[in-house]
């Protein structure tokens, strides 16, 4: 490949609150082209038994968050952090820092027209500043409480208190470069993909710089 090709030339952030339906988009924007970076799949990665990102985990909330496979009990971890402030910064402090490391590492590595990262904290975490376009996915929400209780068979209350922890629609909408409303059906959203698939390609293909070549900010 000649370094004219060399790619990802555009990051996209995408990000929404919870149950906005992000991995549905970046499956979509994926299966048209796009390389896609997942932090939700990282900290997965990173987490597993034996990882040392989970052995900080365990020194620092005890071997109760544990499942019985030595796996983390993801379910007990989110009821304790989202009920502790505390607690949710100081796990935070631990996943974040190794989830960018190894999101940029990969990104490096994309050779992809342009690199979608999911990261559902975007702002919260200041990870807007490794993109060029923040794209915000965005519904109502008493729809979203609605899909994420369907999904998941948290409690109004559990998903209110995640939504309460996270960014504020109005201040993501307020903050986003582009916008997919995913409170209609499956064919309006994909309607949505397909034109922001063809406007980030035309953006890439109008850059000069790959983003391997530039520097971010830690």
């Amino acid at each position: 490949m000649g370094s004219d090709s060399v790619s990802p030339r555009l990051v996209v952030g995408l990000t929404g609150g919870i149950g906005s339906g992000k991995s549905t988009v970046a499956a979509r924007l994926g299966a048209l082209g796009a390389g896609i970076l997942d932090s939700d799949l990282l900290s997965r990665e990173l987490t597993r038994p034996g990882s040392p990102v989970l052995k900080r985990i365990t020194e620092a909330f005890g071997a109760s968050v544990l499942g019985p496979d030595g796996a983390l009990d993801r379910a007990r971890m989110r009821e304790r952090v989202f009920r502790d402030p505390v607690a949710r910064v100081r796990l935070e402090s631990i996943l974040h820092p190794p989830i960018k490391d190894l999101m940029l590492e990969r990104l490096a590595r994309l050779e992809t027209p342009y690199a979608v990262l999911v990261v559902p904290l975007l702002f919260e975490t200041g990870q807007q500043t490794l993109v060029d376009r923040v794209l915000v996915i965005d519904l109502p929400e008493p729809l979203q409480i609605e899909r994420v209780a369907r999904r998941s068979g948290l409690s109004e209350e559990e998903i209110r208190r995640i939504i309460a922890s996270q960014s504020s629609r109005d201040e993501r909408v307020a903050r986003a470069d582009d916008l997919i409303d995913n409170s209609g059906d499956l064919g309006q959203l994909e309607s949505q993909i397909r034109g922001l698939h063809d406007r980030y390609l035309a953006l890439a293909q109008s850059r000069r710089t790959p983003v391997r070549t530039r520097k971010t900010t830690s």
